[in-house]
């Protein structure tokens, strides 16, 4: 019997480099069949982070102006035959991934959906409608095309069909004859522009592009869109995403829930806060209860945020062994959070919530750039980004923090933070995920 040499057992494998936010790499081998998803948990086991099911494989084309989170079935080595060499992996959290299979009607406004079945149009049968192959769901509205090969861009009446996405030659009319074809989806992916003002001279800043997976440094032959707002760019890219890959997109959803008992060890999914609803406990009793109340979960919090303050006091007077002052320590131990970013600017702030994902109760911390005492909180709600000034005040020759003018007012920023997660208080929404980078 023959024997078999040692390269049948390796030629499969394949060296992958992957970047973190922080410009720290790490190169894998994988094998030729390894998903974006396998290689996202073998890097959060590698990296030990928690597994929360949020973490993507970023397709970056810096000469180009582009990226796209690559869809969890998708083949690492497939998608990176298709790469320039100066393009690269990144590795990074979205927590929007599978958001439109939570709240659907919050990424397709009605005005932008149409379908040819009239039968099918209600709301309550939106994802169906997209998930099913044999409906004919469009998205429709204005768009800014960029001319293929040109600098000027136009606002024309747009569609998306299973088809391809089209343009009507004579104002809003879809009649066949009114229709040109500007993209295929079979052969294209869609990325978001990264500085499309800047590149490519986009009217607005909410710039998207379909581009051929033949295409590697051509700019010209881009397919470059641009909407009016981030709502309408979200719709035409997830809509996108629905048409080309249907079911597949469901299943990615639903992996995850699915296959937790069977997960190998590197990929075992690992409890996060951000993905548990967080309640008010009640122990001054036998038994723990539950604190329902949101007035009562306030007192109670704040009650607790007293009482450590009365801790560490006396721990200060009796001599506590701590190398630092309790008013010190509160001032620097929010550095050892992975939702503290330090000294970032407002447009960096911004920058990392959009890449993370615009879903509600996104957050960040961050230092003040106007007042070198205060901090920021960045949070996102509704699609949109806010930002709240958080003030340090004194009581009673005691340093707290607020961000209500004094009202709501706590040790240090974790426990800031750990309320907000509880409560919204005066901010759109609760705190429900933080941004995080990771060094690989």
């Amino acid at each position: 019997m023959p024997s078999c040499s040692s390269d049948c057992f390796f030629h499969a494998v394949e060296d992958v480099k992957v970047f973190s936010e922080d410009g720290t790499s790490k190169v894998v081998e994988i094998l030729a069949d390894t998903t974006a998803r396998d290689l996202c948990q073998l890097l959060v086991y590698r990296s030990h982070c928690v597994d929360d099911n949020s973490w993507t494989l970023v397709e970056h084309h810096p000469h180009l102006g582009l990226e796209r989170c690559l869809e969890d079935h998708e083949l690492v080595v497939q998608v990176e035959s298709t790469m320039a060499s100066e393009s690269k992996f990144l590795f990074r959290k979205n927590y929007a991934k599978y958001e439109f299979f939570k709240n659907p009607t919050n990424f397709f406004p009605e005005q932008m959906v149409t379908w040819c079945q009239q039968s099918n149009g209600s709301q309550t049968q939106l994802l169906q409608n997209f998930l099913n192959s044999s409906s004919c769901p469009e998205i429709q509205g204005f768009l800014h095309v960029k001319e293929l090969g040109r600098k000027s861009w136009k606002k024309l009446y747009v569609c998306l069909r299973r088809s391809g996405l089209y343009c009507s030659t004579k104002g809003a009319s879809k009649e066949p004859r009114h229709l040109q074809l500007l993209a295929d989806l079979e052969d294209s992916r869609i990325f978001s522009l990264m500085a499309g003002r800047k590149q490519y001279g986009a009217p607005t800043d909410y710039g998207f592009c379909i581009k051929p997976n033949r295409v590697r440094n051509e700019a010209k032959e881009l397919r470059l869109l641009c909407a009016e707002d981030e709502q309408s760019r979200t719709c035409w890219m997830t809509a996108f995403r629905l048409l080309k890959y249907g079911m597949l997109l469901y299943q990615n959803y639903r992996i995850p829930q699915q296959r937790k008992a069977v997960l190998s060890p590197f990929s075992t999914p690992v409890r996060s806060v951000s993905e548990n609803s967080l309640v008010a406990m009640d122990f001054s009793g036998q038994t723990g209860r539950v604190i329902e109340n949101p007035a009562e979960a306030q007192s109670a919090a704040l009650e607790e945020g007293h009482a450590w303050r009365k801790r560490s006091t006396r721990m200060n007077i009796l001599g506590s062994q701590s190398p630092l002052h309790p008013s010190t320590l509160s001032t620097v131990i929010h550095r050892t959070q992975h939702w503290f970013h330090g000294r970032i600017s407002r447009e960096e702030s911004h920058r990392i919530i959009k890449q993370q994902g615009l879903v509600d109760g996104l957050f960040l911390l961050r230092d003040s750039q106007s007042n070198p005492k205060a901090f920021v909180l960045t949070l996102c709600h509704h699609q949109k980004i806010k930002n709240f000034q958080i003030l340090p005040c004194e009581d009673d020759g005691q340093t707290f923090f607020s961000l209500d003018d004094g009202n709501t007012k706590f040790s240090d920023l974790i426990q800031l933070v750990d309320f907000y997660q509880l409560n919204k208080g005066v901010l759109p929404c609760r705190l429900k995920h933080h941004c995080i980078r990771v060094a690989l």
